[in-house]
């Protein structure tokens, strides 16, 4: 197998198991590093696993090293040099992980792959400390945690209890495809504060730390340069919802929750809307939470078993028209181009069919609210399909 196939294999990877789970550090990964190191020191090398198989080489012909590694990885000796390769052992927390091959003989191949190995180690520490922190923020979002586990494990990983920080989730059309979480990880990569994680395929998850004076502004300003990069780097149908803020870690997942909700709720509700906060669905998050048999049940006796789907184009205009300017018949009739007395027409023949007049308050709402139960059961009905 070669390098390149090596480099292109599946992310297995290493599995490193600590004590929240299964983590792992990927071939490519590996293969990167261990390249830039010949680019640098002009040797030749190759990790192995302790079973003597490729992980990550730099030349084709290391690969007959294969039987060679998995003896040494028995042996008592922590470096050695065999058939013209300098062998060396990659611990994590004393527990043998890798193989490491220099190529050719010498002190200083001894020396550079000495150092290589050191920096493959302390590569699987960094990876380790980071995947710590997602894991602990995975199951932070999940509630997995118990109030007291919470605050201890942010204290030995060295995360701030009592900063304000928001929740974010990001979705788009490419999510299960393309590598939405790295991406993300770049972009925010320079503070160190905030945390970009996933619970599922669908989305990406962002925990963003705030500044004292942030709020709403500043949160808009952040998902919207999140969906301007992310459309850059091609990614289609870019949404991004966002909870509330939150001043206590043990808080975080309410936040989480809450963006999850809007997520679901703005495509519902707010369909035009790439971006939607919690704080901005309305009535909207109550709807969400009917049973659909409630919400049939209130549909079938407002418009005694008609739909609002039954009625024409330009009834249904004229209704969105005559609420988005708050019941107000004059401004309606001129934004429609109708006369005054046509679309009170509209109206009376409206109120004859449903039994509802739409320039009583009390009444609108019901209509309004009765209109969005029944896009509510639409979204229900497409979504179990």
């Amino acid at each position: 197998m070669s390098a390149v196939q090596i480099a292109k294999q599946p992310v297995e990877g290493r599995r490193i198991y600590f004590e929240w789970g299964l983590i792992m550090i990927s071939n490519q990964i590996l293969q990167n590093t261990i390249e830039g190191l010949k680019g640098i020191t002009r040797v030749e090398l190759c990790i192995m696993d302790i079973d003597g198989k490729a992980v990550a080489m730099t030349a084709d012909e290391m690969e007959k090293c294969g039987k060679p590694a998995a003896e040494f990885a028995k042996s008592p000796a922590d470096s050695q040099e065999i058939q013209g390769y300098q062998f060396f052992k990659i611990f994590d927390e004393q527990q043998l992980e890798y193989i490491l091959i220099a190529g050719g003989i010498g002190e200083d191949v001894y020396m550079i792959g000495r150092l290589s190995a050191f920096q493959i180690q302390n590569l699987l520490v960094a990876y380790k400390e980071r995947f710590d922190k997602d894991n602990f923020i995975k199951n932070l979002l999940l509630d997995n945690l118990l109030l007291v586990d919470i605050y201890s494990r942010a204290k030995k990983l060295h995360i701030q209890t009592d900063n304000r920080r928001v929740a974010l989730i990001i979705e788009t059309d490419n999510t299960k495809e393309s590598n939405v979480l790295e991406v993300m990880r770049t972009y925010f990569s320079s503070n160190s504060k905030d945390f970009i994680t996933a619970v599922d395929e669908n989305n990406v998850i962002v925990v963003k730390d705030l500044l004292e004076g942030d709020g709403s502004r500043e949160i808009e300003r952040t998902a919207a340069g999140i969906a301007a990069f992310l459309e850059k780097e091609h990614m289609k149908n870019v949404r991004i919802a966002y909870g509330t803020v939150v001043n206590e870690i043990k808080e975080v997942s309410r936040s989480y929750k809450e963006a999850k909700m809007a997520l679901d709720v703005g495509k519902i509700f707010f369909g035009e809307r790439n971006i939607i906060a919690y704080s901005e669905l309305g009535i909207g998050r109550l709807i969400y939470q009917l049973p659909i048999p409630l919400c049939r049940m209130f549909i079938k006796e407002i418009f005694d078993g008609k739909s609002p789907d039954d009625f024409d184009e330009e009834t249904l205009t004229t209704i969105n028209k005559f609420f988005e300017n708050s019941l107000n018949v004059s401004e309606t009739s001129r934004q429609l181009f109708i006369h005054r007395n046509t679309l009170v027409y509209r109206l009376d023949k409206l109120q004859k069919s449903t039994g509802l007049d739409l320039r009583v308050f009390e009444d609108a709402i019901t209509f309004k609210i009765a209109l969005m139960v029944v896009k509510y059961m639409k979204y229900m009905e497409n979504f179990e399909y």
